[in-house]
């Protein structure tokens, strides 16, 4: 297998650590990519203060119609954040899939990391209500999106759907 030195190295998002060592946990190659466009779509653009930048607007289409011309608009915006955000990527295409019933938007983003030539997609869904809880199991941290290939039968059920809202909730 080649050197993936170049994908880079990064603290494990969220941050996480190893109890074996008590250091952080950090991930590479791909995962790295993944995690840092995860990291890009969750944070608001200006709540960085070094970087004001750095960032999305994807909150502000919380509780937005979901007509063609929203739709439309959302999708373009998380194109251009993500091609104008994240150097090591290219060809970035996003589908998304209203689920009434969930109450939220599946949002598959495929994107080709350039010095590698391999495709990869990031699957998470976009809650239109930020005050709906994700049933998750209690003591089982989760990293906010889905990890693995896609498949719409497992998409139906809402143990993979987790909240957007990534602040601690008390």
């Amino acid at each position: 297998m080649a050197d993936k030195k170049f994908l880079g190295t990064g603290m494990k998002f969220p941050p996480q650590i190893d109890p074996a060592t008590g250091r952080f946990i950090t991930v590479s190659g791909n995962k790295a990519v993944k995690e840092s466009l995860y990291l890009i779509l969750m944070t608001q653009t200006t709540e960085r203060l070094v970087r004001p930048d750095f960032g999305s607007e994807i909150m502000t289409y919380t509780f937005m119609d979901t007509g063609t011309t929203m739709m439309s608009i959302f999708k373009r915006n998380i194109m251009e954040t993500i091609l104008s955000q994240e150097p090591r990527i290219s060809d970035v295409d996003v589908e998304m899939e209203y689920r009434e019933n969930q109450g939220a938007i599946i949002v598959s983003i495929n994107y080709l990391v350039a010095s590698t030539n391999t495709r990869d997609n990031l699957v998470f869904p976009f809650y239109l209500d930020r005050g709906q809880e994700a049933e998750t199991e209690e003591g089982v941290e989760s990293e906010g999106y889905y990890d693995g290939d896609y498949d719409d039968s497992m998409m139906e059920s809402d143990e993979y759907f987790i909240d957007t809202d990534d602040r601690k909730r008390g």
